[in-house]
C-alpha cells in the first residue's frame, strides 16, 4: 500500500476513551492541501480545521514568535487534515475514505 507509513492516526492513551469530535490524521511526505483537494473532488468532506500553529496566529502576534520557534507544532499544522466523522458513517463509507486517501497519497 502506497500510504503505509505516510498516515499517522490519532491514538487514545491506555485507560482512556476517545471523545473525538474531529478525526484528525497527519500525512507525511505529501502536500496536505493537495490531498484535501483530491478527497473533496471525490465527494469526501475532508478539511483543515487548524491550518496554523497557535503561536503564528494573529491573536498571539504580540508575543513576537516566528516560524521555527516551535517546530513540532509547525510540522503538525502543516501535516494535519480532518477526515469525515459522524455517527451515521457506515463501514463502507469509512472504507471509501481510506481507499481514496490511499489513492491520493500514491499519486
Amino acid at each position: 500500500m502506497a500510504a503505509a507509513g505516510r498516515v499517522v492516526l490519532p491514538t487514545t492513551a491506555p485507560g482512556n476513551v476517545h471523545v473525538w469530535h474531529l478525526y484528525v490524521v497527519q500525512v507525511a511526505g505529501a502536500d496536505r492541501d493537495d490531498i484535501v483537494g483530491k478527497l473533496n473532488a471525490e465527494g469526501i468532506g475532508a478539511g483543515v480545521h487548524y491550518p496554523a500553529p497557535v503561536h503564528l496566529t494573529p491573536a498571539y502576534r504580540h508575543l513576537g514568535h516566528a516560524r521555527g520557534d516551535f517546530p513540532n507544532a509547525e510540522q503538525a499544522a502543516d501535516r494535519i487534515l480532518s477526515l469525515p466523522l459522524y455517527p451515521q458513517i457506515t463501514p463502507d463509507q469509512q472504507q471509501r475514505v481510506v481507499d481514496t486517501l490511499t489513492d491520493a497519497l500514491g499519486s
